[in-house]
This record gives structure tokens, sequence and C-alpha cells, in this order.
């Protein structure tokens, strides 16, 4: 297989889910080869999922803080993009289905992670997400696992998203470097101040990073050449190139 291999470097929010989103719409419109994108967040910002509520957040606060505050065009649940390295793949369905995807790409993703010496596993099963999002404990993404999705040790590593675009799929999701993740309960509206202390438990006690696992910084292009090389290997892919787009 030919792939696409784009390195797009650190951007703001609106910069990188636009980017995303105009990569899906053209994988709709063309026969072009599957693309696997990195980048990263410049500022920091805290992304929702297409249909959660902005009112779970203090605009005010986040931007006092230099944060930005963005919609992505996936669903899912709130992610502080700070220490971390984000990926996004676009392809066509080609008779498989949404989730048949999800569980190729996080292979990849999966294989990736052992050149860094990681162990990671996929999860059997995942959260009843109709019932979760009932719950304030579900605001933050890292809060809670879906089938498929990336662990080790039982604890989240990767936090993915998904959305149909017709014949195609954008799928992105953040790899964490670091415990910045946490972080996100800061900024919760003030009517969500009272269960602060109880979601900030649940992230510590569900989440981890590749800095806690290995005792060492990873940095962000170490972390990239090593997921595309896990994807290469897992998936017989062949890179055409690797483009860095400068930052803005």
């Amino acid at each position: 297989m030919i792939w696409n291999l784009i390195n797009t470097g650190f951007h703001n929010g609106s910069y990188n889910m636009e980017f995303d989103e105009a990569e899906a719409y053209r994988c709709t419109q063309s026969l072009d080869y599957p693309t696997l994108r990195f980048y990263g967040w410049k500022p920091p910002a805290i992304s929702i999922g297409y249909n959660q509520s902005m009112d779970d957040f203090d605009t005010g606060q986040i931007s006092t803080a230099g944060i930005d505050i963005v919609r992505r065009p996936t669903g899912g649940r709130a992610i502080l993009h700070s220490d971390e390295l984000t990926y996004s793949v676009v392809m066509r369905l080609d008779n498989r289905g949404p989730r048949a995807l999800y569980k190729f790409i996080n292979e990849g993703l999966v294989r990736g992670l052992k050149y860094l010496g990681v162990e990671a596993e996929l999860t059997g099963k995942g959260t009843d997400f109709q019932e979760f999002y009932r719950s304030p404990s579900s605001i933050p993404c890292f809060s809670s696992s879906a089938k498929c999705e990336i662990q080790y040790r039982g604890k989240k590593l990767v936090g993915s998203a998904q959305r149909r675009y017709g014949q195609a799929i954008l799928q992105h999701g953040s790899i964490l470097l670091g415990s910045s993740h946490r972080k996100i309960v800061d900024f919760l509206a003030p009517h969500l101040h009272l269960v602060r202390d109880t979601l900030e438990e649940e992230i510590l006690a569900r989440t981890i990073d590749l800095e806690e696992i290995l005792g060492k910084r990873v940095a962000f292009s170490e972390a990239a050449d090593a997921l595309a090389r896990g994807f290469a290997d897992e998936h017989g892919i062949h890179f055409r190139q690797n483009e860095i787009i400068e930052n803005t």
C-alpha cells in the first residue's frame, strides 16, 4: 500500500482541525492515497467533541491562560492538547466499516509504540457510552475507553475519535507524551466545580503517558518516526512523501 505522510508541526487549534477536515473532504472527492499526519498544538488547546456542550468549560479562564478552545469535526469528549503528539488518518472505506478501520489504525499505532519500548494493547471492550454520557465524569475524553482503544496495563494512553465522510473516514487522536492533559479539570465551568476533584482522581487513575511509562522524555520527532515505522511495518505501507509544513 502507498500512503502520504505529512508532519505539519505545531499550529493553533483552528488550523489543526480545519486541515484534518479539508483532508477528509479531499478524500471523498478523489482516489488519492490515504494520509497519515502528525501535528502539535501552539498554543495549547482544548478540543471538544462535535456534539459536546461548550458550557462545560470556563471560556474566559481558558482565554486568560492563553489556551485555545476549538470544536472537533469528530465526536468524543474534551481533550487538553499540550504535551502530546497528535495523529490523524484519512482514508477511504473500500468495503470496510468504520469500526474495522478504527482497529486497523490503532494496530499501526500499537506497533509504533512498541518501537518506543511500550507494550501497549487494544482494549477488548469499552464503556457503555449511552449511560456514561449522562454523568459529568464523561466530560474529559481520558476518563473512559472505547473498544479497541490503546491502553498500557489497563490505563488509557491514546485517545481517538472518528467521523465518516461519505466513503471516507477521518480518525485523529492524542498520544500522551506527558501529563499535561490532566490539567483540563482546571478549566471546567463554575457549575462543575463540585465534581472537579472527582474528575481529577479519575483521570489520574485511568490514564498514563509515555514519560511515566518509560521514565524519560520522548521527543515529538522521535515519537512521530516510531509511529510512522509502526504503520509501515504493521500494514505493509510505503510512504511516498514525508512533507513538513512550516509552523505559523
